[in-house]
């Protein structure tokens, strides 16, 4: 097998519920040892998230948590404390989701503390509102940062109220920020020999989905209204109804517009509107055009539509259901689902790592722990001896 972009790189994972977990999921599967550090006897409370369960396992920690090895340990036991520094000693990075300082401080997981004892390990803190502004320290979920940045004001039909993306994207987002800035950290180190602190915060990384919304707000001041499914910048550029269901067309380009004309053989009605004439007319004038493209869409089904669209060269897709789009063809070759053997739970499916590597390509190589499963193992290579191993045992320590 290939050797994996981040062979060599040992994880300390302190984080709980999808943030973190996805973030070193990520970097676990580029090839990092990630040792994910839970409390004795509950362990992350994802585990307890759900239904729905396998086996008395849940599926959403089982989503998050492939190619780690968990450790237990009461970190307000000095003696869980000394393995955990032990740890810090010889690992490259620690993530961890603890939003107050005086935690951090008394856990002795607080960057000072911590880079004291390795000058190299690039030290993440992901948290609600990040460890500065008038915020900072306060606990948050995605829901929060959802609420807050903005976003969920404006997602939903004009008519409708604040509506919540269905799934954790400002977890997922935080995740991926906070992976990348530790590759950064990681790459940096190699320069100057030292790590240094990433401070990642939910609501930050929610803010960056206004995007284009937040560009065009910042230079006119003009708020942005809510405008469900259509781009407020380009039309058509939206979901259409056709005989049997529904499809996307994304008209992104004034060649794009004529093509479609043509496919429609509008040429001496849509195409010959000034109202339609220039993607600046088309926003504009968007409630004179949709049902006029509609008229035509109606008459053909999906399949039909997709087809002749593609041939012409205009960007469009159907749009699927999950079960559709967790069972297409196109997902399947690109072996974005996966397959790993559960202890427990059997045989578990999941959303595999959409990084392509020529060389060094990310794997899958185990389901999520059971909690605690390696414990013995990482003590014993931290030269623990099983007496020890089984007095700590006994106080709770792991």
């Amino acid at each position: 097998m290939n050797a994996t972009v981040l062979a060599g790189i040992t994880v300390l994972d302190l984080t709980q519920a999808l943030a973190g977990p996805y973030c070193t999921q990520l970097l676990a599967d580029m090839g990092a040892e990630v040792i994910k550090i839970e409390r004795p006897g509950s362990g992350d409370q994802s585990r307890g998230w759900g239904p729905p369960f396998v086996e008395g396992e849940s599926t959403y920690f089982m989503g998050t948590n492939r190619n780690k090895r968990s450790l237990t340990l009461n970190l307000q036991d000095e003696a869980a404390r000394e393995v955990l520094f032990r740890l810090i000693e010889n690992a490259d990075v620690l993530v961890h989701n603890v939003p107050r300082r005086t935690t951090q401080q008394k856990l002795g997981i607080d960057a000072e503390s911590v880079r004291e004892r390795n000058p190299r390990l690039v030290w993440a803190a992901i948290s609600g509102f990040g460890m500065t502004g008038p915020e900072a320290e306060k606990p948050g979920y995605d829901v929060i940062a959802q609420a807050m940045s903005g976003t969920m004001a404006l997602t939903g039909e004009p008519d409708s109220g604040p509506t919540r993306f269905p799934t954790p994207m400002a977890d997922i987002t935080t995740g991926m920020y906070t992976a990348m800035g530790i590759l950064a950290a990681l790459f940096e180190r190699e320069h100057s020999g030292e790590g240094q602190e990433i401070d990642v915060a939910l609501l930050d990384s929610q803010a960056t989905w206004l995007s284009n919304v937040a560009s065009a707000f910042l230079a006119t001041g003009t708020a942005p209204a809510k405008r469900g499914n259509v781009h407020p910048n380009i039309a058509p550029y939206q979901p259409f109804r056709a005989q049997d269901g529904w499809f996307i067309l994304a008209a992104g380009t004034e060649e794009h517009w004529r093509r479609v004309v043509a496919l429609l053989g509008a040429e001496d009605s849509l195409g010959n509107d000034a109202r339609f004439a220039t993607n600046r007319d088309r926003v504009a004038n968007r409630a004179a055009m949709e049902p006029l493209l509609e008229e035509h869409f109606r008459t053909r089904p999906v399949a039909e539509w997709i087809t002749a669209f593609e041939s012409a060269g205009v960007p469009c897709g159907p749009i699927l259901t999950p079960e559709e789009a967790l069972t297409h063809p196109h997902l399947r070759a690109r072996e974005m689902v996966v397959t790993t053997t559960h202890p427990v739970a059997g045989d578990v499916t999941a959303l595999g790592n959409p990084i392509k590597f020529s060389r060094t390509p990310a794997t899958v190589r185990s389901a999520a722990p059971t909690l605690s499963a390696d414990s013995d193992d990482i003590l014993h290579e931290l030269g623990y001896e099983d007496e020890q191993i089984f007095r700590m045992r006994e106080r709770g320590v792991v």
